[in-house]
């Protein structure tokens, strides 16, 4: 057997990183391709892993795919935390929604099909389907405390109805394949939805 025959033993992964590994696995598949058009044993494949040691980790396919989502939505949190810290102290609340809307932008370029799953009518398991719903609830919640508290219903509409804008928006962004040229009139376009619908703002 000669040098080049040789090979370095492979190092045994952590239980954290052999899961991570699956998660970049799956999360690269879902996002050209439909969950349901995804078996366990392409991710496994992908992975570098076996099928058993999937569903170890995240019990089913449709655990698999919430762990997707829920890990792809901490980074999102996380870089709009990381964007809104840098900004001044004393920014007014039109910047910051800016901000944190650049960084989602980001965010749905990378992932583009992941993203628009469920407003394209993909399907997506329930488990998944709660978890948007709750997430959608902190981001109303959020942003709610960037504009101010406010115990008026037409406050509350607006910030609901701003999102459901936001969502259509940026799928007709995401058909048009995410130009990047278009970006800051998708934003103006958000901030004057949420503006008008508010009525007024702090600016």
């Amino acid at each position: 057997m000669g040098p080049s025959d040789e090979r370095a033993p492979r190092r045994r992964l952590s239980v954290a990183e052999r899961r991570g590994q699956i998660l970049d696995a799956a999360a690269r598949l879902y996002a050209t391709t439909p969950y349901a058009q995804v078996p366990v044993s392409r991710v496994a494949e992908v992975a570098d892993a076996s099928a058993a040691l999937v569903f170890h980790y995240f019990g089913s396919k449709a655990g698999l795919y919430e762990a997707v989502v829920a890990d792809t939505v901490r980074r999102l949190e996380e870089d709009q935390r990381a964007a809104d810290a840098m900004l001044p102290d004393g920014v007014p609340a039109r910047d910051r929604v800016r901000t944190s809307l650049l960084v989602y932008l980001d965010h749905i370029a990378g992932h583009p099909h992941t993203w628009a799953t469920p407003l394209t009518g993909g399907e997506e398991p329930a488990e998944v389907v709660s978890m948007r719903r709750s997430v959608r609830a902190g981001y109303v919640e959020a942003l709610d405390q960037i504009l101010g508290p406010s115990v008026s219903a037409r406050h509350d509409y607006a910030l609901w109805g701003y999102f459901g804008f936001l969502d259509q928006a940026c799928l007709r962004w995401v058909e048009k394949g995410c130009p990047a040229d278009d970006r800051h009139q998708l934003v103006d376009a958000a901030l004057g939805a949420l503006e008008g619908a508010l009525g007024d703002w702090d600016a």
